[in-house]
């Protein structure tokens, strides 16, 4: 009471009046529960037997209804608590009896936490932001940018060489992988990826940034009527088709920008897991084919089989 949950319009003598005949009440109604599942046991006679439960009875019924209407009567004595509770009405949904199942009052209560929190600290991140604020006029700031040379992004822009002797060292870390670099279109590098007798992927760089992978099998064809590898059409099987969605997956995983090496290196990697598709159960089941398709999914970090469904 002292922390505000009641407000000063609640009578503090008359809710523990309420209080207390709220256990009267609780004690009368176990009382008459008592008296039914005692019965007419103890008595002599049949008739006595009647008459004294009868009579019991009775007497515990009016001990529930005088305890009620006392309890009803210190009830409109206590007066109604203050609406100016920050949660409002919403203090009702903690009354509700399966908080296993529905625990809307409790993640409502860490919502509003959070909330108080996050205004708190972005007050405090405007109030250091205004202390460092730039002094020079926007007229300022566009002559300098004027003036000044726009610096090229230095980890965009590798030469080829270093390129060629990345995936060089890649090539030669994994003997049953082999890897053919191309340029087709100027200075962006194109690989084709074998891995074993599984399957073959289509890496399209920019540098050392892979912008697109397509996996098809082993017995597919990867190349266009003119020769040049074929970065548009899907895998006629549909076991291809899901390793390219989680090779697309694995790029938007696999990201460092500062060292784009460790990323390729990261993804080659994980794309050698696939080696054994065709022979690795999945880690989940344990079974090898689920809807007619083997394990398709590897883990980033274990690298370990599942298949789509089992993996969540």
């Amino acid at each position: 009471m002292a922390d505000g949950v009641l407000s000063p319009g609640v009578n503090l003598e008359a809710f523990s009046q309420a209080i207390a005949a709220i256990q009267a009440l609780r004690s009368s109604v176990t009382r008459a529960f008592d008296c039914l599942k005692d019965g007419m046991r103890h008595r002599e006679t049949l008739e006595g037997r009647e008459k004294s439960f009868v009579s019991a009875f009775q007497d515990s019924l009016h001990s529930v209804s005088r305890d009620l209407g006392e309890l009803e009567r210190l009830s409109n004595l206590v007066g109604k608590p203050s609406e100016n509770h920050p949660l409002h009405n919403s203090g009702l949904l903690s009354l509700d009896p399966v908080q296993d199942k529905t625990p809307l009052y409790s993640q409502l209560l860490q919502a509003y936490k959070w909330s108080n929190k996050l205004q708190y600290h972005a007050g405090l991140a405007s109030g250091l932001l205004n202390q460092q604020s730039l002094k020079r006029s926007a007229n300022q700031m566009g002559v300098s940018a004027k003036r000044r040379p726009k610096a090229q992004p230095t980890t965009l822009v590798l030469p080829p060489q270093y390129v060629d002797d990345v995936i060089n060292r890649i090539d030669r870390m994994f003997p049953e992988m082999s890897i053919q670099l191309s340029r087709p279109n100027g200075t962006s590098a194109m690989l084709l990826v074998t891995l074993g007798k599984v399957l073959k992927v289509i890496v399209v760089m920019r540098s050392l940034f892979i912008d697109r992978t397509i996996v098809k099998g082993y017995n597919e064809n990867v190349y266009t009527e003119d020769g040049k590898l074929d970065i548009w059409s899907k895998s006629n099987y549909q076991v291809f088709q899901k390793v390219t969605d989680h090779a697309t997956t694995a790029l938007l995983h696999y990201q460092l920008p500062q060292m784009p090496d460790v990323v390729v290196r990261s993804f080659m990697t994980w794309l050698r897991s696939y080696i054994k598709l065709f022979q690795a159960p999945c880690q989940r089941c344990g079974k090898f084919l689920q809807d007619g398709l083997p394990p398709t999914w590897r883990d980033f970090r274990t690298l370990e089989a599942f298949h789509d469904t089992c993996r969540q």
